[in-house]
């Protein structure tokens, strides 16, 4: 079955919303921590774009519980990735849970993404001013 065939949401694009209680705060981070720049604004949203994909920060009373990955990078070397955003001030989370937990801030977590032609995959998370819990990972193949 091809998209054609699947419907409008296999034809459409994904773009995450990701909520800040500060959006000046939340501009100020990814800016000045994981060198990002709205491409669009309107009051009370930021809207992002990262290898043709959008995400939009957006101005919330609520908060995120910080729980889960909210939203991750896909990058071709995870190692100089991390290190640049440790440059930059972000502060990586330590795991340590069952199937897998952090080395220098990264954690090999095997098995997933085969359909990519992976073994497995390499990890990273952190939190945005905001709570939020983002991911940058790498297919290990």
């Amino acid at each position: 079955m091809n998209a054609d065939n699947r419907g409008a949401l296999a034809r459409g694009r994904v773009a995450t919303r990701l909520p800040a209680q500060d959006l000046d705060r939340a501009r100020r981070f990814y800016s000045e921590r994981l060198g990002l720049e709205p491409v669009d604004e309107r009051p009370g949203g930021l809207l992002y774009r990262c290898g043709g994909v959008d995400f939009v920060l957006f101005r919330s009373t609520g908060a995120s519980p910080g729980t889960f990955t909210q939203m991750a990078w896909e990058v071709d070397d995870i190692g100089t990735a991390v290190r640049e955003l440790k440059q930059r001030g972000v502060v990586f989370e330590d795991v340590d849970v069952a199937g897998f937990r952090t080395r220098d801030g990264i954690a090999e977590v095997e098995g997933n993404y085969p359909s990519k032609g992976a073994r497995g995959e390499r990890g990273a998370w952190f939190r945005d001013s905001e709570g939020n819990l983002l991911g940058v990972g790498q297919p290990v193949v």
